[in-house]
């Protein structure tokens, strides 16, 4: 699989749960699959095709996405999701995996994501002949005595090759010659070591250099051959060969040891005396890595390094040295040299599947699965995977060493929307080490918060008379979920009281929550109204809420006052008598007036706009009485007309006016009103009473004052006469604008007054505003005033 492929996303909004993941694990293969391959295959060459290995179809493949992993950062195999076929992802070279390891085992993994499985498997890379056997000296110099007796073997370097079995170093010839053949011995280890057999005594004097050219042959097909040049020199009689101290040396050596370290220090001694006893010592049986690795002093037999050690590379060395004297006879110890670990490889994480979106309010999710691992050995390669302790994930132990990250509790994206997750792999050794992995998941909103109010009832003040289409004023919610989850729609819901015209009152944007008056308000119709409001996210499903919206319309004084008495409509109006013997404050009348408003604007005032008689009457401001300011005189008019302005406190204020007919009377006690309350019996028997008490005190008196009696009546018959013989009543109801809301002594529209004389038997009675139709109810009517008690009195004359 390619590195891309490695790193593929898996698709958003996947959960695995934890029960998959547990049961995958269950479901591990124990015993891997084989598969096997030639070296230098090419490329994209099929390997094999897994599906009746995995027992899945074709189309299960990419639903429970089957992937290959193995250990590593490089892929060496692909998997194709389409045809189940396990291919090469690059051509491969089984000396530079493997080495000399025989067999090649390269072991993967195949991994299902959906439910989580693996499945063991290892692919055998099968050895071509691709090297050919290698001499690392070219000219092997022996030197040997002419002393040395016929059967004498003597080894000589032998060939590498990097091919294994079958591919690899199988036969040694050497070029036809008199003295010496070719004797082939098996070692322990299974190399061939080829040896020199001396077949005739060598003679100096007689031939004292022979060359003979040695072939190393391998058993591929065709097989594959190198050669190196033989040549021997055969010097004077040498009859001791050197010894050592120690056949084998052990020695440990730290992996961090700097270059030119001394690694070990043999020693050989040659009992001859001059050059047959001087040793020299070099590498005998040397591979190429030892040549690299080490270096031997000649002279001294000292072992250095030549180069940095690498335990997870190579973990010994066999290093072989031969002790040569001057004379040509040598002999070899073993140096066995053992590579300390260090721990200097910090762990490695490869992240197989990795999934950074994850829904809000999922529990058990899977995140990620991972693999981890050490090239170190013992504790050093030994690790333990940890993240940060305040995170709503854990890690779940899996098999050869795969872990996967899962979600612990649910996650709040309102409380938090990003977690930046760090997993830490810690080894054993000494000192720690430890490799970060830094992800990051995101949390996708989901539709689970309401819109909020910013309050729970919203009160709006709107003046009357306002223009339609008026925006009074806004409501607003916010919700906190984001995107389309939180975009509010407000609307208006249905009244509650089902009378309400609520649509053709208010209307709302449903983006941004304004009101808007849609006709112009009247307070006297309408004061007050409310409704309800909701807001609705955009979410799936969509959450709402509500919110009471209380509307309050202001007054504003575009009512003026009226007059309820007396009334001004046109009609005969009427006339109050006032005796001339009338004291000041006498009280003459009162004007009733109310005003439709309220508040201020309802608040009325009086006084005198015009009179006959300057000075003589004045009108209470506060409630409309009017009264004489002083005594009358004989010169004063019969007949006063007054007007009265009557004026509400608004602003501008608004008024209205009232005309008064008085006419004054002469002789006239001080009028007696009877009482409502009273019976008609009562009245009487105070009537009587007063009589009595009139005649005890004069009866010429009561003789007077019962001629300007009959005067009086005959006067006020006639001018009843003149106006029809009684005051006319108005017809129908007063207009229905009239609202009193402050009390302050204006009456309510639903009265009607009549002021006449009657002249029934019985009493005669003078009815002073009283009430003839109780029962009127105005348009938006709210608090009347009752009239003040003192207008319901009525005189009585004798």
């Amino acid at each position: 699989m390619e590195a891309g492929e490695g790193k593929e996303r898996v698709p958003k909004q996947r959960q695995v749960l934890i029960f998959f993941v547990l049961l995958g694990i269950a479901q591990a293969s124990c015993q891997p699959r084989h598969y096997s391959v030639a070296e230098e295959t090419e490329s994209g060459s099929f390997v094999a095709n897994l599906l009746k290995d995995l027992g899945l179809e074709i189309g299960e493949l990419a639903v429970r996405g089957a992937r290959v992993v193995s250990k590593g950062k490089k892929m060496h195999l692909q998997f194709d999701r389409q045809t189940g076929d396990l291919l090469l992802n690059e051509k491969l070279d089984r000396e530079e995996l493997c080495g000399p390891t025989e067999p090649c085992v390269l072991p993967f993994q195949v991994l299902l994501e959906n439910p989580l499985q693996f499945f063991q498997a290892e692919l055998r890379i099968r050895d071509v002949n691709d090297h050919s056997p290698v001499f690392l000296d070219k000219e092997i110099l022996l030197k040997i005595p002419e002393s040395i007796t016929p059967g004498t073997t003597f080894l000589i370097e032998r060939a590498q090759d990097l091919d294994v079995g079958t591919n690899s170093l199988q036969n040694y010839t050497i070029s036809p010659n008199f003295h010496f053949h070719l004797n082939l011995q098996d070692s322990l280890d299974g190399i061939i070591l080829p040896q020199l057999v001396l077949n005739r005594a060598l003679d100096r004097e007689e031939q004292p250099e022979i060359r003979l050219t040695l072939t190393a042959l391998d058993g591929g097909s065709p097989p594959r051959s190198g050669t190196a040049l033989v040549r021997i020199e055969v010097v004077d009689i040498n009859d001791n060969v050197p010894e050592f101290a120690k056949l084998l040396y052990e020695v440990q050596i730290p992996e961090d040891s700097p270059v030119g370290s001394q690694v070990a220090i043999v020693s050989a001694r040659d009992l001859d005396i001059g050059t047959n006893g001087e040793i020299s010592y070099a590498f005998s049986q040397a591979s190429e890595d030892i040549r690299k690795t080490f270096r031997l002093s000649a002279k001294s037999g000292e072992l250095l390094l030549r180069q940095k050690l690498d335990f997870e590379s190579i973990q010994t060395y066999t290093v072989n040295i031969q002790a040569t004297d001057g004379g040509g006879l040598s002999g070899t110890c073993v140096v066995f040299v053992q590579v300390m670990d260090l721990n200097d490889n910090p762990p490695e994480l490869t992240m197989s599947t990795l999934i950074n979106q994850i829904p809000e309010n999922l529990q058990d999710t899977l995140i990620a699965v991972f693999s981890v691992s050490d090239p170190d050995s013992g504790d050093n390669g030994r690790m333990v995977c940890s993240i940060q302790d305040d995170l709503p994930f854990f890690l779940k132990p899996s098999v050869e060493n795969f872990y996967t990250l899962v979600i612990s509790t649910a996650l709040d994206r309102e409380t938090r929307s990003e977690y930046n997750i760090t997993i830490t792999v810690t080894d054993f050794g000494t000192p720690r080490l430890k490799t970060e992995h830094n992800i990051t998941v995101l949390v996708s909103d989901v539709n689970d918060n309401a819109p909020a109010f910013t309050q729970t009832s919203y009160t709006l003040f709107v003046r009357e008379n306002n223009s339609p289409a008026l925006h009074i004023g806004s409501v607003s919610a916010t919700d906190r979920d984001s995107g389309t989850n939180a975009q509010v729609t407000y609307s208006l819901l249905p009244p509650q009281d089902p009378h309400l015209p609520l649509a053709s009152l208010v209307s709302i944007n449903a983006d941004n929550g304004h009101l808007f008056a849609l006709q112009s308000l009247d307070y006297e119709a309408l004061q007050a109204f409310e409704f309800r409001v909701g807001a609705a996210d955009r979410g799936s499903p969509a959450l709402s809420s509500e919110a009471l919206v209380r509307v309050l319309v202001l007054d504003a004084n575009d009512n003026s006052p009226f007059v309820l008495y007396p009334l001004q409509n046109g009609s005969a109006p009427c006339t109050e008598l006032v005796p001339r013997a009338a004291e000041p404050g006498y009280l003459v009348t009162k004007v009733v007036a109310v005003d439709g408003d309220s508040g201020q604007n309802a608040w009325l005032s009086y006084q005198l706009l015009k009179a006959t008689e300057p000075g003589l009457f004045g009108v209470w401001a506060h409630n409309g009485e009017v009264r004489t300011a002083r005594l009358l005189r004989e010169r004063d008019a019969a007949k006063q007309r007054l007007v009265v302005l009557v004026k509400d406190n608004g602003e501008p204020p608004r008024s209205a006016t009232a005309t008064l007919h008085v006419l004054l009377v002469d002789g006239f006690s001080q009028p007696y009103l009877l009482l409502p309350e009273a019976a008609p019996a009562q009245a009487q028997a105070d009537l009587l009473t007063v009589y009595l008490v009139v005649a005890l005190a004069s009866v010429s008196s009561l003789f007077l004052f019962s001629v300007l009696l009959f005067v009086a009546v005959r006067l006020c018959r006639r001018s009843r006469a003149a106006s029809v013989g009684r005051c006319s009543v108005p017809e129908g109801p007063f207009p229905g604008q009239m609202v009193d809301v402050s009390g302050t002594g204006t009456l309510s529209q639903s009265y009607q007054y009549e002021v006449c004389l009657t002249g029934e038997s019985g009493t005669n009675e003078f009815k002073f505003l009283k009430p003839i139709i109780p029962n009127f109810v105005a348009q938006g009517a709210e608090r009347v005033s009752e009239a003040n008690p003192s207008f319901r009195k009525s005189f009585e004359f004798t």
